[in-house]
């Protein structure tokens, strides 16, 4: 099952949680700001894979984030929507 790690206080990762619903994705939400064991899990995931590179130096957070069951990792949810609502 695809992995969404987000935060309820960012407005995208709010919309994001409502477009994977109403779109039937199943999704494991592992929300950044209420626990720390998701936190350290996201920032181990943020620092080491290079899809963030951007990210990083842009000075984003880089969520919402996907990890989809194949291993790849999405950030943003425009690309994920189109892989999973085809």
């Amino acid at each position: 099952m695809m992995k969404f790690y987000g935060t309820m206080v960012c407005k995208d990762c709010v919309a994001a949680r409502e477009e994977l619903n109403a779109a039937g994705v199943l999704f494991d939400y592992a929300d950044i700001s209420t626990d720390t064991a998701n936190l350290k899990e996201f920032l181990q995931l943020r620092d080491t894979r290079k899809e963030f590179d951007d990210v990083k130096k842009s000075g984003a957070i880089g969520i919402p984030c996907f990890v989809k069951d194949d291993g790849s990792v999405v950030i943003g949810t425009e690309k994920l929507l189109k892989d999973v609502t085809k």
